[in-house]
């Protein structure tokens, strides 16, 4: 049997325009000499659909959207879809999160998901009733054990003492005589999730001698990124097919035959960061109804990662850089900025904050009298700086990034309403070590677009004569580590100093964590690209009294 793997990227909410999506890549998999196509979860509405899952009327679009599929497809081969269906039960939660088979014009919900993760970014116990129907359908005359995502993320086999859920959906299909397992699947992307995700279907395929098929969406929805990489195993363990990584894709793979395609990739965080950068970035404006970005060049390493991508994402004509230079602004970074934007190709505009300073200062002086100067005078100019940023992003209708890196955003080392200020934070979760390590990458393998000058010089905010980040922090190789220990680890304070770092140190990044919190539930949404991002997944209180740990 010849199967399609349909790599989709769906638009949340975009029933009839996913509908067409599904459609065209069954096509083009019939053309291919498909047999039978597979979608990932939820393709009918896109993943993760969050409170739309509450509306009503918004599951019935969904049903009446599957039956439209179904007619449209009466000809092609048959599509296991994923779609959230009606729970015509008076027990439990209004919906299911379930995969339809649309074949011979009409269509059968074959199976529920089982297991609903609320770990982390995922909360599918808010909105779906927990599976009532196995898996298990003859397609073609071969018993199928249809799963959905987080169903296959349970098995003993691989996870041992680690599992979450006390059943196995996957063990269950196979006792009931499965002949091959496929798998609908909406996986976010992080730096190094594939690896597990690979070493964990081929195990599951070593221990139960079948073929495995797993079909994963592609594409930026919110914070979140998927990065397809649908996979394909022979029953002996062989991978015959792998997906392209951040691309929609149709993958057909021979069961008999043992044929595919393997697609290569460049495995590095550097690279994966950046092609998940882009994606991001692209799907969020393309998906919120812009075209144009604008932000703000102030000749450091953050902004000029976050420009490079976004010409990446979405070419150098929609991309505008502003330059607000203030009196403690080095005519090295303006240079740099500008050598930049003409790496770039992109549009500038230049904007002297000084006087916009001056009038501030002089309004505030009888409030201020006597009191002397300190940080306020420092985020006056990242305010203004905000203001004149939001001001061209309402006057030309162009989405506002923000440039703050993963490590500034822990820390608060970062200004609320100021570079703050913005629609997407595309470097949120990129910490700053990376940020230097990505930016290498890119000037490798896309060509110089940001100059050495900008990678090498010493991290300021300028906001003060001869300022340093140095001035405030540790040096960014230790921050990162303390805050990868802290926040990733969820190591203690003891544990943190036990492993060498200076206890002063330690201290202080801990507490500026914690103070930081109403800052950060303040932020822009960001991309999330670790397993442990601000956003979705971070739920830490912001008035609270706990004790550091």
């Amino acid at each position: 049997m010849k199967v399609a793997l349909l790599q989709l990227n769906p638009v949340v909410g975009d029933v009839s325009g996913n509908i067409i999506k599904i459609v065209e890549a069954v096509k083009k998999a019939a053309k291919d000499g498909a047999q039978l196509c597979v979608t990932p979860e939820l393709s009918v509405c896109g993943y993760p659909p969050r409170d739309l899952l509450l509306r009503q009327d918004f599951i019935d679009g969904c049903q009446s959207s599957l039956k439209a599929l179904a007619v449209e497809l009466k000809d092609m081969p048959p599509t296991l879809v994923g779609v959230p269906i009606n729970n015509l039960s008076s027990v439990g939660k209004p919906v299911f999160n379930a995969a339809a088979l649309v074949a011979n014009g009409t269509y059968s919900i074959v199976a529920h998901k089982t297991l609903l993760p609320t770990y982390d970014v995922f909360d599918e116990n808010r909105y779906f009733e927990q599976g009532k129907l196995r898996g298990l359908v003859t397609i073609n005359g071969r018993k199928v054990g249809v799963t959905i995502c987080e169903d296959i993320w349970n098995d003993k086999a691989y996870w041992k003492d680690r599992r979450q859920y006390a059943q196995n959906p996957l063990a269950a299909l196979v006792e009931d005589g499965a002949e091959l397992i496929i798998n609908l699947s909406a996986s976010p992307f992080t730096l190094g999730k594939q690896f597990v995700r690979e070493q964990m279907l081929s195990s599951m395929v070593h221990s139960y001698e079948l073929p495995f098929l797993y079909a994963n969406q592609i594409g930026g929805n919110d914070d979140l990124i998927f990065a397809g990489k649908s996979l394909a195993y022979a029953a002996d363990g062989t991978l015959i097919g792998k997906g392209k990584s951040f691309e929609e894709d149709v993958l057909v793979v021979d069961l008999e035959t043992k044929a595919g395609r393997v697609e290569q990739e460049d495995a590095s965080d550097e690279a994966q960061a950046w092609n998940a950068l882009v994606l991001g970035t692209r799907d969020y404006v393309r998906k919120c109804g812009f075209t144009k970005v604008v932000l703000g060049l102030s000749g450091g390493v953050d902004s000029a990662l976050t420009a490079a991508v976004a010409v990446e994402a979405l070419g150098s004509d929609n991309v505008i850089g502003v330059l607000m230079p203030s009196p403690y602004s080095s005519q090295g970074s303006v240079d740099d900025s500008l050598d930049l934007a003409d790496r770039l190709g992109i549009h500038t505009e230049t904007i002297e904050i000084e006087p916009m300073l001056t009038a501030f200062l002089s309004s505030l002086h009888p409030v201020f009298n006597g009191e002397g100067t300190d940080v306020t005078e420092e985020n006056l100019q990242a305010r203004i700086r905000g203001n004149l940023l939001m001001a061209m992003s309402n006057k030309f209708g162009a989405l506002l990034l923000t440039t703050g890196n993963k490590s500034e955003l822990a820390v608060g080392y970062c200004t609320i309403y100021g570079d703050m200020a913005g629609g997407l934070a595309v470097i949120s979760d990129v910490p700053k070590t990376l940020v230097w390590n990505v930016c290498r990458w890119a000037n490798e393998h896309c060509g110089n677009k940001i100059p050495m000058e900008i990678i090498e010089k010493a991290p300021s905010a300028e906001l003060r004569p001869d300022q340093k980040d140095t001035d405030s922090l540790p040096e960014y190789e230790e921050l990162d580590a303390i805050l990868r220990k802290y926040i990733d680890e969820r190591l203690s304070k003891e544990a943190i100093i036990s492993q060498g770092h200076a206890p002063e140190d330690v201290e202080q990044i801990l507490k500026l964590v914690k103070i930081s919190e109403f800052k950060r539930r303040q932020a822009a949404p960001g991309l999330r690209i670790t397993d442990r991002a601000f956003g979705t997944g971070w739920r830490m209180p912001v008035a609270s009294s706990v004790r550091l740990p």
